[in-house]
């Protein structure tokens, strides 16, 4: 089954949301943050996945983004990025009462989950991190980054392209092809949400020993937009709690790759170590 649905935020914006459940009975619920530009109805075929299994699958489209009201690429901080995603996981409580609850972040989106995670430490069964923001595939230097703080105080909302390119996400052409088509897709992102990001990112690398519910960490070698060396930095830095995974020769988004059943059905056996045990 699957619904659509709004919520307001804590500022007053209307965010749009969409869940998409299992026919049977219901194991677990799963709540996902998309990346940068993008939107929660990408995610369409994983969630079929997810629901074969008994999953559900709640996401929303992030403030700036797809359905949702806000101005495109841009937040006025990183506090209403975290709240957004509380309000994500208070829905699926709500929703799914007595239900193992699940966060699962992309990109930007795993910038946040990991961020949400240390630093509000809510009580959840695990979180799934594929490709995250902590460090950029190329890092940018170090005058761009003073030019940037400069520019974040003087006009925060002041939005450039994000240089995400199409062809970076995924080796199938159909995938390509219907991002670069989709109207809901954009590319923009501003100072303030570029600048409060790539804190953060580096921020969750030294915390990551702090991290204390079960992660699985998932980046393809051949990502061009977020670097799995800083993926991978993170993972020697946490516990035995942490699953980390490398996926050869693949780009940035693992959902949408040719290997994407690989994907998800080692996703689909990390999560049941979880409901089973």
């Amino acid at each position: 089954m699957h619904q659509q649905f709004t919520w307001e935020t804590k500022d007053g914006l209307k965010l749009f949301a969409q869940v998409w459940e299992p026919e049977g009975e219901v194991k677990a619920v799963i709540s996902l943050v998309h990346g940068l530009g993008e939107h929660s109805g990408r995610y369409k075929l994983l969630a079929q996945k997810f629901n074969e299994k008994g999953f559900v699958l709640l996401a929303f489209d992030q403030r700036g983004s797809g359905q949702s009201e806000g101005r495109r690429g841009h937040a006025p901080s990183y506090t209403v990025l975290l709240d957004d995603v509380e309000q994500l996981l208070d829905e699926a409580k709500k929703r799914y009462p007595g239900k193992a609850r699940f966060i699962y972040g992309h990109s930007l989106g795993g910038n946040l989950a990991l961020n949400y995670c240390l630093r509000r430490n809510p009580p959840l069964e695990g979180m799934i991190v594929t490709s995250p923001w902590l460090k950029l595939a190329v890092e940018p230097p170090l005058i761009q980054i003073i030019l940037g703080e400069i520019m974040d105080k003087i006009w925060p909302s002041f939005s450039q392209e994000n240089g995400i390119s199409a062809n970076s996400l995924s080796h199938d052409p159909k995938i390509v092809r219907a991002y670069m088509e989709d109207p809901l897709v954009h590319n923009r992102i501003s100072v303030r949400l570029f600048s409060e990001c790539y804190r953060a990112g580096h921020w969750a690398l030294e915390h990551s020993k702090e991290l204390n519910i079960p992660l699985l960490l998932m980046h393809g070698t051949a990502d061009g937009v977020t670097s799995p060396k800083a993926s991978q930095e993170f993972f020697e830095n946490t516990d035995e709690g942490c699953t980390f995974k490398l996926w050869n020769g693949q780009f940035h988004e693992l959902h949408n790759e040719l290997i994407k059943d690989q994907v998800s059905n080692f996703t689909l056996n990390w999560l049941e170590r979880f409901i089973n045990r």
